[in-house]
């Protein structure tokens, strides 16, 4: 499995391709902005896109969702609680920025019990609520594609709607502490980190007794 990361718009999303290196079958995960670079990505790398995967539905992270499945057919996934803000400019925080994103209905909306699978390559999804009502990320062996959930040093802001400090701090501690400290997490924005470096050094995390 192979992972490229193009950081786009002006907060700096990252947007993953997860790909793999035989097939070249690849997914789009969280394609925010400046959907002519991405495509232009895909391209060069002769990748075949076989699903867009969303960790979570504000703008910054669905802004080029319409214009990458204009292009290519292929299934769009998020998590299930996600479809308000999905669907609406003001939920999702596009509106308060001037650039008002409204994304088509996802093919499907994950839970806990769901895989996604494409090119050798399987994602077990984990339901992580909290910084949005559907946040989900998604695990590949030791690779975690954590969405704005757990940052490098940091938990997401929960201070958009439908957000929950509570609720997001659970789903790290009972969701995301318990894999392999040696788990790789790739954020929203930021440099990846580890599940090991952020038990002991996670200060939203070690401060209190949530390890």
């Amino acid at each position: 499995m192979k992972i490229t990361n193009i950081v786009v718009s002006m907060f700096e999303t990252n947007c993953y391709l997860i790909y793999d290196e035989i097939s070249k079958e690849c997914a789009i995960i969280d394609p925010g902005a400046e959907a002519e670079r991405i495509i232009a990505q895909i391209e060069k790398s002769q990748l075949i896109p076989r699903v867009l995967l969303l960790t979570h539905g504000h703008g910054d992270h669905c802004g080029a969702v319409g214009d990458i499945l204009e292009k290519y057919d292929i299934p769009f996934y998020a998590g299930q609680g996600e479809e308000a803000l999905l669907l609406n400019a003001e939920l999702n925080m596009s509106a308060a920025i001037g650039i008002p994103v409204v994304c088509p209905e996802p093919t499907k909306l994950l839970t806990d019990t769901d895989t996604v699978s494409f090119g050798g390559i399987t994602f077990s999804v984990i339901q992580t609520p909290g910084h949005s009502p559907g946040g989900v990320c998604y695990l590949s062996e030791k690779h975690l594609i954590c969405g704005d959930t757990l940052f490098y040093g940091s938990i997401g802001r929960t201070d958009f709607p439908g957000c929950s400090t509570e609720k997001l701090v659970e789903s790290i501690v009972n969701k995301l502490l318990c894999l392999p400290e040696d788990t790789i997490c790739y954020p929203g924005h930021g440099p990846e980190t580890t599940i090991g470096f952020e038990k002991s050094n996670n200060p939203f995390l070690t401060g209190g007794h949530f390890v």
